[in-house]
């Protein structure tokens, strides 16, 4: 009986993603392993069973759609290939968009590194342009209520407040080493101090503590769900990383125990949350239900960031690069 290819997961990647392509009698006892190609690349196999492949995406590939071929198998299946946005960034937080669909995408540099441009702006044609300079180490992006583009500093402890123009002006200082923002739909803003205090600050720019969390190695990450609660991720030393719920008055509570270096986290538009997971092996974009075990919907390496846009849009992003494709169904 001829292989069989049933099913393939998760359904879209990055390159550098591994993906398994399930099915029916894959021959993995000879001395050679199944030929797996996505799109016209052939793909490295990670692992293989007779019912299971593990493949590792190829660099090169276009966007889009791509078909996934296992070599003496009957059945293909197809793969969603994210293509790359914006190029040429260090990103260490989501990046953003604003109201029109724009793109805001930060260089941050080292730890106290003076970079050219601070903040890139990205066009929905893709076209990418300088937009604001002379913030050291830019960090986290978030867009207020009246759609005005802030983001802190990491360095200075202070969160800007950027202008149409890319001019910065502070919002609020003193915040520690100043990472994730949020901000509620009165206008509260929420900061993350990595070391482990989450800021409250009101719309003068004043800052209160608003809960504690365990000091993070990295950044904390922040979003404001549906349900008006403050969502946290913040990697730590340990092998497995919790997710936090923060209620209005700063209750906490674990909301999910085992991720593995969670980082970026964002809802979309159907108040869906998905988590950026950095864990080598298994790291990519999942889909969080309460009460579920995450759903990766995206393969990926070195991923730090997720947004998405007003039209579906959405970007995920490493370090170097944000990719684009349309949202998870």
């Amino acid at each position: 009986m001829p292989a069989r290819v049933t099913a393939i997961h998760p359904q879209a990647a990055i390159e550098g993603g591994r993906i398994t392509i399930h099915g029916e009698g894959f021959a993995v006892d000879g001395p050679f392993l199944p030929e797996v190609r996505i799109g016209d690349a052939r793909a490295r196999i990670v692992y293989a069973s007779s019912t299971g492949l593990g493949a590792m995406v190829p660099a090169g590939l276009e966007g889009g759609r791509a078909t996934v071929r296992v070599a003496g198998a009957t059945d293909t299946t197809h793969l969603d290939i994210a293509s790359p946005f914006a190029t040429g960034l260090h990103q260490v937080d989501n990046p953003v968009f604003d109201r029109d669909g724009n793109l805001y995408v930060t260089y941050s540099g080292t730890r106290g590194q003076q970079v050219p441009v601070s903040i890139f702006r990205v066009r929905p044609n893709g076209t990418r342009e300088t937009f604001s300079s002379g913030i050291v180490n830019p960090t986290s992006l978030a867009i207020d209520p009246q759609g005005r583009l802030h983001v802190s500093s990491r360095f200075e402890g202070t969160v800007y407040r950027v202008m149409e123009d890319g001019s910065a002006e502070p919002f609020a200082s003193d915040l520690g080493v100043a990472c994730g923002l949020a901000f509620a739909d009165d206008g509260t803003l929420f900061v993350g101090d990595r070391s482990g205090t989450i800021f409250r600050v009101d719309d003068k720019g004043r800052a209160s503590t608003f809960a504690s969390l365990p000091a993070s190695v990295a950044a904390f990450h922040l979003a404001i769900g549906p349900d008006h609660a403050l969502y946290v991720t913040g990697p730590t030393l340990s092998s497995y990383d919790v997710l936090y719920r923060i209620e209005r008055d700063g209750t906490v509570a674990a909301t999910y125990e085992a991720f593995g270096r969670p980082q970026g986290l964002a809802f979309d538009d159907d108040g869906r949350l998905f988590v950026v997971e950095a864990l080598a092996g298994a790291s990519g974009l999942y889909r969080y239900r309460p009460g579920a075990t995450p759903e990766l919907v995206l393969a990926g390496p070195s991923l730090v960031g997720v947004a998405f846009s007003p039209d579906g849009v959405m970007v995920v992003s490493s370090n170097e690069t944000a990719y684009r494709l349309p949202r998870p169904a």
